[in-house]
């Protein structure tokens, strides 16, 4: 199937914060949307990469090991697969993510937040 769309306009249709939704999806991967806004939780994903490219807004990314990232629009950042990291947005950020279809967006760490693989939505 072979059809466009406009990133601003799927990101109209997201009112919920740390929720991806599918937009597309090509190789075996996702091309997900998403709203963040404060804190999230440390996680990883133990055999995946996750590729974050920043829409509008700025994205902090702490990591336990390592230097501090600051994603600012149009930046681009690839959390290679487990390496545990924390999302922190102290304004509203929207983020494209990229990632295996199998990914769940809190990783190995499973809480009230978690949505599961099966239960992620399309827009």
């Amino acid at each position: 199937m072979i059809d466009k769309a406009n990133l601003l306009a799927k990101f109209d249709l997201i009112d919920e914060y740390w929720t991806p939704k599918i937009i597309t999806e090509l190789n075996d991967q996702y091309v997900k949307l998403a709203k963040l806004k404060g804190e999230f939780i440390w996680h990883d994903h133990e055999n995946e990469d996750e590729l974050f490219y920043i829409v509008k807004g700025q994205l902090q990314l702490k990591f336990k090991n390592r230097d501090d990232v600051l994603l600012s629009e149009g930046g681009i950042f690839v959390v290679p697969a487990g390496v545990e990291h924390l999302p922190i947005a102290e304004e509203e950020c929207w983020v494209m993510l990229v990632e295996p279809k199998s990914t769940t967006h809190t990783g190995s760490t499973q809480n009230e937040r978690t949505v599961q693989v099966e239960d992620q939505e399309w827009i």
